[in-house]
């Protein structure tokens, strides 16, 4: 007799995730995998070199559970200078084990039944999962084209929109800044707006911002948590992995006033106990690398950017040029398939590159069905046989 097992309810409210389900597709047809935002460089060496050396001096237990002194101490350091966030490592920071991590920990430290959670989309695959498994019910605005003074197209909000999601219910609203998968960078108008009606409702900003380092074109990058009437309403959410090319090391953090800090690392604790040890002694030399580190980081990106940029519009994609991050959206209209999804498959078996359906960065996937994500993290030989290969859909179409 089969066993009839009954599965929780929150399990069968969202799928596995679309991302890593392309990247197992780019591996049984040998294709490029420009889905999964995975760095294709290598931490600094003396970064690496640091957690060797922490090993071997026998950091190999466990640190303090919401995360080691000196690394706490370096991303207060960081916080306060870099974000204009005042940070205290012992009030106000909690290392995670990475930033998806993170970012449920504050969820669950927060939401009550009956809270509401707002989130721009397209977001983050993690986001809408999050909110389930936290118990929050997501409330959705889409970020909008919209055409700029100078004649780009940029992302945005309609304001009226926005008003209109906030009730006495919202509990926080997400934030993703630099966005994945658009590359958008709220701009400081855009994020006052938001702190204005944040004060106005009552309610918290959920900040993430992993590729705060990886912004072009001179724009600037703002942290909510800064601006005055914030500091006491803002959870940001960060880590080292994609600045610094380790996410496989799991460091991420979360920076919050106390109360909501204690309560961050009660679930912290719960869930994961702490981040590796030896790893957070190796990110307190990452943190304090020179700014120039990140200078020639955002100059590699940049490159990388406009390379895939040339390549994906020679070979007939309509390109959102990205603000920040490492991905590129496009339209896929002019190829005539039915959905982004039969567009993946195709672009995989018949081309040899991944990419991601836009439809999986959506609550309403029809907001995405034309819509394509790329990655250009990738080494320039990867990125050259790529567009090579992209060239290929003209004529297989």
């Amino acid at each position: 007799m089969s066993v009839q097992y009954k599965l929780s309810d929150k399990s069968t409210r969202f799928t596995e995730s679309v991302i890593r389900g392309m990247t197992q597709l780019c591996l049984r047809y040998d294709a490029i995998n420009l889905s999964q935002g995975t760095p294709a460089y290598q931490p600094p060496p003396e970064v690496k070199a640091a957690a060797i050396e922490a090993i071997q001096e026998g950091y190999n237990q466990y640190s303090i559970t919401w995360g080691a002194p000196a690394f706490r101490e370096a991303i207060a350091q960081k916080m306060t200078t870099f974000n204009s966030i005042p940070t205290d490592p012992n009030r106000n920071v909690t290392v995670t084990c990475g930033s998806t991590e993170g970012m449920l920990s504050s969820l669950l430290a927060i939401i009550n039944p009956g809270d509401e959670i707002i989130i721009f989309e397209p977001f983050y695959e993690n986001y809408g999962p999050d909110t389930i498994i936290s118990g929050a019910t997501p409330v959705y605005v889409a970020l909008q084209e919209s055409l700029s003074s100078d004649g780009t197209i940029h992302f945005t909000y309609d304001p009226a929109e926005l008003q209109d999601a906030f009730s006495p219910n919202t509990k926080a609203i997400i934030i993703n800044t630099p966005n994945n998968p658009l590359g958008k960078v709220f701009t400081m108008d855009e994020l006052q707006q938001i702190a204005d009606l944040c004060c106005e409702y009552d309610c918290l900003a959920i900040t993430d911002e992993i590729y705060e380092h990886m912004i072009y074109d001179g724009k600037p990058h703002i942290s909510i948590g800064s601006l005055p009437q914030m500091q006491e309403r803002t959870i940001t959410v960060s880590g080292l992995s994609k600045a610094y090319s380790m996410t496989g090391w799991r460091l991420g953090y979360v920076v919050a006033p106390e109360p909501l800090t204690d309560a961050i690392r009660k679930m912290h604790d719960f869930l994961t106990v702490g981040a590796p040890h030896p790893l957070q002694r190796a990110g307190v030399v990452a943190l304090n690398l020179p700014p120039s580190y990140h200078q020639e980081l955002v100059t590699k990106y940049d490159t990388n950017r406009k390379r895939l940029l040339t390549s994906l519009t020679e070979a007939g994609f309509q390109c959102h040029q990205p603000e920040g991050a490492y991905y590129i959206m496009t339209d896929i209209t002019d190829f005539g398939f039915p959905d982004d999804t039969t567009f993946a498959n195709w672009l995989v078996k018949e081309i040899g590159v991944g990419g991601v359906p836009g439809s999986s960065f959506y609550s309403r996937p029809h907001l995405g069905r034309t819509k394509f994500r790329f990655m250009f993290s990738m080494a320039d030989d990867i990125l050259a046989e790529a567009g090579e290969r992209l060239m290929q859909i003209k004529t297989k179409i």
